[in-house]
């Protein structure tokens, strides 16, 4: 029996993918298999020896201190994609809202609650409505920075209304090249993206490598009057480059999941409260991602979607399964089927895959009949965290 601890609410269709025959799951789980969490800060916890793995339900990671489960050989999976429809769709609302004047309208038309005439109030605001006058997308250029899960689904959202599509993303993977339609244009850095874009909108993960990548610098290169979108993280955007671009004239205006003190009483920045996936949809989309993932981790050492580990998946063979993780330097796989041959235990099929300090390992083998194969395989030096999948 696999126990799950969890932490927020977690959606009833995430947690129904596990069998009661095979998992307990709950909030006060003790010694617990896997974790699953959503929002929930585990930085300032200890997880217990017996957690293996981490699902955070949504796309960051970082209330989860993955540098240090690493270490100590804990999975930690993310469920990429599985909101990105909502997010795409809130997207498309920040885009309207910094063309149109549709906010500014609404707010106006509130302060008119003192007129009971309908025909005085209809014709008061034909006559005002000019002021409220925006700009269509259609024809406009979209810079999109990160052309991942959500970004692909916003560049798709751009050309079907007609947008121009700029496209940069240092880091992008061959199966979202796949994904990305041959419409969108490459810009060979963000400099690039900014000087040609009417509305930008930014799509990249929060890593030391994106921290203010939004700077006075990034936005004295940008092409003036930008609207600029950032339903990614607060940490991509440094908010005093904002509001001086605000201020001078070079931006537009700034529609942002994340408001910021500086932001207070500015008429130019729409900011939400982080609801960009907020839907019931999304909620229930990545539980069962997450889920999932670490039942396919828990029953056959299968990895998909992890942040630290390396993407290994490979059909069951007939017999046991070992899995290990270990330091990756050399000779480590070696001294595991040294340790397998002098027990006589015979491989029947095995995967091996690295991912920066750390290498992950799949070996099934024949039913072994000592039960002290995974106690030597565990004392290698190198070897982080060793299961066997009965």
């Amino acid at each position: 029996m696999f126990k799950i601890k969890t932490y927020n609410q977690i959606s009833v269709k995430g947690l129904e993918r596990f069998g009661r025959d095979k998992y307990e799951v709950g909030s006060d789980i003790g010694h617990p298999d896997a974790v699953l969490l959503r929002s929930h800060k585990l930085h300032n916890e200890t997880l217990p020896e017996s957690v293996q793995a981490v699902a955070r339900a949504g796309a960051g990671v970082n209330n989860v201190p993955v540098d240090d489960y690493s270490k100590r050989g804990i999975v930690v999976f993310n469920t990429p994609g599985a909101n990105a429809n909502a997010v795409k769709e809130l997207v498309l609302a920040g885009l309207l809202l910094g063309s149109r004047g549709i906010k500014d309208g609404i707010d106006h038309v509130r302060t008119l609650h003192d007129v009971e005439d309908a025909a005085e109030l209809h014709k008061m605001l034909e006559a005002q409505k000019k002021q409220f006058a925006g700009n269509e997308l259609m024809g406009k250029t979209l810079g999109i920075v990160g052309l991942g899960a959500i970004g692909s689904l916003v560049a798709d959202m751009a050309l079907a209304l007609g947008m121009e599509v700029i496209g940069y993303d240092p880091a992008l993977s061959i199966e979202a090249a796949w994904r990305l339609s041959s419409d969108v244009q490459r810009a060979e850095n963000l400099p690039s993206l900014l000087s040609h874009s009417d509305y930008v909108s930014l799509h990249v993960p929060a890593i030391e490598a994106t921290h203010h990548l939004i700077n006075d610098d990034a936005l004295s290169q940008a092409k003036e009057g930008l609207t600029l979108v950032n339903f990614a993280r607060e940490s991509i955007v440094d908010p005093k480059a904002i509001v001086n671009a605000l201020k001078s004239g070079k931006m537009k205006g700034y529609i942002c999941d994340f408001p910021e003190p500086d932001f207070f009483g500015r008429d130019d920045v729409i900011a939400m409260p982080h609801i960009g996936a907020s839907t019931a949809e999304a909620e229930e989309n990545c539980a069962m991602m997450a889920a999932n993932q670490i039942m396919d981790f828990l029953e056959h050492g299968n990895v998909k979607n992890s942040v630290n580990f390396p993407a290994v998946s490979m059909a069951r063979c007939e017999g046991q399964r070992i899995i290990f993780s270990n330091e990756n330097v050399p000779k480590v796989l070696g001294s595991v089927l040294s340790v397998l041959a002098d027990y006589n235990v015979n491989v029947l099929d095995m995967m091996n895959k690295s991912r920066g300090d750390l290498a992950y390992n799949i070996l099934d083998v024949e039913r072994m009949q000592n039960g002290e194969v995974i106690k030597a395989i565990a004392e290698i030096e190198q070897v982080i965290s060793v299961r066997l999948i009965d």
